[in-house]
């Protein structure tokens, strides 16, 4: 590991099994970054780029009882990424700027488009619009080939908005994706799982700036948290998470704990379903129909999580005291 300037760092590690080992060289930004990533050969790469802004300062006046006062507030940055696939456009999400490599690798896990990090060959800014960037994803050529329907069906009409990811799907019937055969083969201490949503929340940097992200964090069974990103929408969080796991060539992502700082939807079980991840918690309430995947995937998912509450709608076994 070397450290570089402007807070940059280089880490070098191998991935993949003994027999098929590669090594991976990213380019960490300490506070922010979407790097563009490439592979070279059996090498995959970050270009060192400057942190993206993840807040914007706006005027506000505060009202507080009878008296007013004009300030300056912290607000979370929502921008538009368009996502293009062989130069041709694939969808438009509103996101918070930062680990868009991570967020595009992500998107094209859950979405169906990869299933191995192999298939993909690079991830890179290729221009910016009047607002918000676009970013190209190279796929080999066989993947292309492979995919081209599912890359079809993954193509949004208009956007994806930043609270909801399903919103801008062509049709109800393209949501669904092949699901692996549930792994997840490990249980997890009961106080260890409470204790998730505090390790959480005193690593959410820019949460704590301006009270307006979602957050996702993929942990050990053992309670270690292995990455945590932030943004405007849930489920761009929860792209951006599977997507660094996916770059690292962490895939299928299992043994692993999903927790989501909101509600656990349809959609948020079907990304983890997709990426291999079988434990999803969250701190707020799940929706029936999250509950129907969790029983028909065999998933376990958790809501309300809390120090010293739980409640666990399906996959108990996977919990222990």
């Amino acid at each position: 590991m070397c450290q570089l300037q402007n807070g940059w760092i280089c880490r070098s590690v191998i991935t993949g099994s003994p027999a098929t080992s590669r090594r991976l060289c990213v380019w960490i930004g300490v506070v922010h970054g979407g790097a563009p990533w490439r592979r070279f050969g059996d090498t995959h790469q970050e270009t060192i780029m400057p942190p993206d802004p993840t807040t914007a300062t706006k005027p506000v006046t505060r009202i507080r009882d009878t008296a007013s006062t004009v300030d300056d507030d912290v607000l979370v940055i929502e921008e538009p990424l368009e996502i293009r696939i062989a130069d041709e456009p694939l969808a438009v999400t509103m996101r918070t700027p930062g680990h868009d490599c991570d967020l595009v690798a992500g998107f094209c896990l859950t979405e169906g488009i990869v299933t191995d990090p192999d298939e993909i060959e690079s991830v890179e800014e290729c221009g910016e619009a009047e607002y918000g960037n676009v970013m190209a994803v190279t796929l080999t050529d066989e993947a292309m080939q492979r995919r081209m329907e599912q890359i079809t069906c993954a193509r949004r009409e208009l956007y994806l908005s930043s609270s909801c990811g399903l919103c801008g799907k062509q049709s109800i019937d393209r949501i669904y994706q092949r699901i692996a055969p549930i792994r997840g083969n490990f249980t997890i201490a009961r106080d260890t799982l409470a204790a998730l949503p505090e390790t959480m929340r005193t690593s959410q940097a820019t949460f704590r700036q301006t009270g307006g992200l979602h957050a996702a964090g993929i942990f050990t069974p053992g309670g270690v948290l292995n990455v945590l990103r932030e943004d405007v929408g849930r489920h761009n969080a929860v792209d951006k998470v599977i997507g660094h796991q996916l770059l690292l060539g962490r895939a299928p992502i299992d043994p692993a704990v999903l927790l989501v700082s909101g509600r656990a939807s349809f959609e948020i079980m079907q990304k983890a379903a997709v990426a291999g991840i079988v434990f999803v918690a969250a701190v707020s309430a799940p929706s029936s129909l999250a509950v129907d995947f969790a029983v028909k995937t065999g998933m376990t998912l958790v809501g309300f999580l809390r120090s010293g509450r739980m409640n666990v709608y399906h996959g108990l076994e996977r919990i222990h005291d």
